[in-house]
Parts: C-alpha cells; sequence; structure tokens
C-alpha cells in the first residue's frame, strides 16, 4: 500500500471522528473531537510502546538474560539496515509476537515465551524479520495511530448513545441516531484499521522473507503460530482486541474469516504468497508443510540449503 493511500485512511478515520463530534455537538463538537484526536496522537506517538508493553507484561531481555535471542536480533537488525531494538518477553503460552515503538531509534521487538518453545531457530528468525520489516516502514507507529483514532471513535460513539440521544428538538440526533451511531462509528473506524493492517501484514511478510533469506521459515512459523493461537487463548487480547493488529498473527480466539472484519490475511493467502517467493528466490521445496509439528526454540529443522545472517 502505498503512503498516499495510507494518508487517504488515516484522513478517513480523522474525519469521521470529527463527523460525530459535529453530530453530537455541532461545530463545536466538531473541534473538540479534532482536538481530542490530535491529543490522543500525541500521547501515543510518545507513549504507545511502553503501554503496549505494559499491558503484555513483557519484561525486557537484554543480552546477559536472553544472549542467543538478543545476537539473532542483532544480526537481522544488521541485515536490515536498523539500529538494534529493545528486545522483550511476554510470559504468555500462545505463540506470537510484535514489534512496537514511534520509529527505528526507538523501536522494541516483543516475543511470547509460547513462540520460543514451539518454533525452530530459522522460523524465529524469519518471526523476528517480520517485526523488522514493520519497524523498517514505520508501520509500528502507523498501527498504533490507527489503533489510538479507531478507540477513540468508538469511546465516542458510546458516548453519543448515553448522552447524546435526547428529543431532536433542539438539534440533537435523537435515540435511533445515537443507536445507529453507536454501531457504526466504530464499524467504519474497524474497517479502514483493517484495511490498513491487513495490507502491512503482506508486505512485512515479503520484506521479513528478503531479511532472513528464508521465506519457508516464515511460511512453516505462520502455520504453527495460526493453529496454536486458535487453541491457547491470549487472555490480555481477548480484553482488549483494539491492539490485536499489532500481533504477527490474530491472537484473537474468535476471528476465523478472511474479509472486511478481520485484522490480518488468511494464513493460507500469506503461506501461498511465501511458497511463491521462495521459488522466486531459487528456493528448492515448493512447498510447507500442512501440519506442522512443534519443535522447540532451538531444534534443527530439516535440512535446508540457504542460509540466514545467524548461521
Amino acid at each position: 500500500m502505498s503512503y498516499f493511500r495510507t494518508a487517504i485512511l488515516l484522513a478517513a478515520m480523522t474525519a469521521l471522528f470529527m463527523g460525530i463530534g459535529f453530530l453530537i455537538g455541532g461545530q463545536a463538537g466538531m473541534i473538540i473531537a479534532l482536538l481530542v484526536a490530535g491529543a490522543m496522537n500525541l500521547f501515543a506517538y510518545w507513549n504507545s510502546d511502553k503501554m503496549v508493553l505494559r499491558m503484555y507484561g513483557a519484561r525486557e531481555a537484554d543480552a546477559r538474560a536472553a544472549p542467543e535471542l538478543n545476537d539473532m536480533v542483532r544480526r537481522l537488525a544488521g541485515e536490515a539496515g536498523l539500529p538494534m531494538p529493545r528486545v522483550y518477553i511476554m510470559e504468555n503460552a500462545q505463540p506470537n509476537a510484535f514489534a512496537t515503538g514511534r520509529n527505528p531509534n526507538n523501536a522494541a521487538v516483543a516475543v511470547t515465551t509460547g513462540l520460543t518453545n514451539m518454533v525452530s531457530k530459522d522460523e524465529l528468525a524469519s518471526v523476528i524479520a517480520h517485526e523488522l520489516a514493520h519497524i523498517k516502514h514505520h508501520d509500528t507507529l502507523l498501527m498504533t495511530v490507527t489503533a489510538t483514532i479507531a478507540g477513540a471513535i468508538s469511546m465516542l460513539a458510546n458516548f453519543a448513545y448515553f448522552f447524546g440521544g435526547r428529543s431532536n428538538d433542539n438539534g440533537g440526533i435523537g435515540f435511533i441516531g445515537s443507536l445507529a451511531l453507536m454501531i457504526l462509528g466504530p464499524l467504519a473506524a474497524g474497517i479502514v484499521q483493517m484495511t490498513i493492517s491487513r495490507t502491512r501484514e503482506y508486505e512485512a511478510d515479503r520484506v521479513g522473507a528478503e531479511i532472513s533469506g528464508q521465506p519457508l521459515s516464515l511460511a512453516s512459523a505462520l502455520q504453527k503460530i495460526s493453529g496454536a493461537a486458535r487453541k491457547i487463548p491470549n487472555m490480555v487480547a481477548e480484553r482488549d482486541p483494539a491492539t490485536a493488529h499489532l500481533f504477527i498473527v490474530n491472537p484473537l480466539s474468535g476471528t476465523r474469516m478472511d474479509n472486511l472484519f478481520s485484522t490480518h490475511p488468511k494464513v493460507e493467502n500469506r503461506v501461498a504468497r511465501l511458497v511463491a517467493m521462495s521459488q522466486t528466490m531459487g528456493g528448492t521445496a515448493s512447498t510447507v508443510p500442512s501440519e506442522p509439528v512443534p519443535s522447540g526454540p532451538w531444534s534443527p529443522q530439516q535440512p535446508n540449503t540457504s542460509r540466514g545472517p545467524w548461521d
């Protein structure tokens, strides 16, 4: 997705937020909504990484606490032309990962203990490379801003329902209008947010596979993570689904559809693209296992002729 199209979508979310403010309070409400959106985005710009890491109980793992993991991230960051991000580990049985931070110089990569326990070394490196691709393209800031605006729209729409549903005699939108706004406002914001998120995932898969040099390892990792995520709940994400789009695979157990209401593309579609990419890169394999078997974080995979920067 081009940055121009992304800017248009973000502008649409901001306009929707202002429109809801106008329906609630007229021109004054629209101006207040704009000011609130600006303040929330400014706060998110400086504090979003700390907030989301704290929300998921992530603990920083330096080179002394996790030397192999830090060495892997450092090598991959070098391949991507990025400064070394901070490394965090989340005590969560669901295998997953995300990146956060306002720019490459203030970025962090967080992985769950479930991920390090399930995937192989090559697969873990490919997942980290995917997250570094998000950092490289400044997706971490973009996703935070969209989540902030989407959350604000939901909050404002609920406010309209509970406090703006009076009679239309004084220019209010009425109960029916407030009810429709409560439903349609967050729905429209969610569609825009998910449109941005899903396209960014495809791009991060592509760039991450280029960084690691092993698209099939990423394809295998996606299958393992997706299969486990349907069985192992991530309770923090379930309580705050607005953060679901940050993860490499949707952490919500209830999401099954590949449509406008899914924050991530179908794993099958992502795997197909990675398999095709492997063939164009000269890979010898044309498929990945349909039911990958968990192999442990540092166990060897099947023999692979391609080599990554962690070798």
